[in-house]
């Protein structure tokens, strides 16, 4: 039996990735039936509106969102699918940050930070964030992003509801190698 966090990964893969994995629809903006949702992750074992409700209110990322009603949950962000999540451009604070692994630090002061398979560069608002971020993929590199610079030659960023900068790629001419 699959412990709480292992469907809350799954429910990750499906929202972001993958619902036809379950044989779910989604909709232009990332929606999918929460009623669907529970049927398809019970069919796997047992698994309630409840349980879904505790793994969206106890993930500590902030990854999913339910509609109003509860009838609906998305992914906030990490799509590899397009979906619109319906975001508006925002002024970020002048410096953000990301944290990534020391094997990718090459390509990255090569070619700058891509989205490479989701739909945004992820960015976190703070050191400590992009830290934690980055200790997932290994040894830890850290970037400083000079977003001021980036919004003064037009690019766009967006703010997920937890908190998440995103934004179309960051040049390296934007990057500097913190850590």
């Amino acid at each position: 039996m699959k412990t709480l966090t292992q469907m809350s990964k799954l429910i990750a893969l499906v929202l972001r990735h993958k619902p036809q994995e379950l044989g779910l629809t989604m909709d232009a903006h990332g929606w999918v039936s929460t009623a669907e949702l529970v049927r398809a992750l019970n069919d796997i074992q047992p698994f309630t509106m409840a349980d879904l409700e505790e793994i969206v209110h106890t993930d500590n990322k902030g990854r999913y969102a339910f509609s109003e009603d509860k009838t609906f949950i998305r992914a906030r962000q990490g799509h590899s699918i397009p979906v619109d999540l319906g975001l508006e451009p925002v002024v970020p604070p002048d410096v953000l940050w990301h944290g990534t692994a020391t094997r990718f630090v090459e390509g990255i002061e090569r070619e700058g930070l891509l989205p490479m398979s989701r739909q945004y560069v992820h960015l976190s608002p703070d050191l400590e964030t992009a830290r934690s971020v980055g200790r997932r993929h290994g040894k830890l590199a850290l970037f400083e992003v000079d977003a001021a610079a980036m919004v003064a030659e037009g690019h766009k960023f967006y703010l997920s509801e937890n908190g998440v900068w995103l934004t179309d790629a960051v040049p390296p001419r934007f990057l500097t190698r913190v850590g």
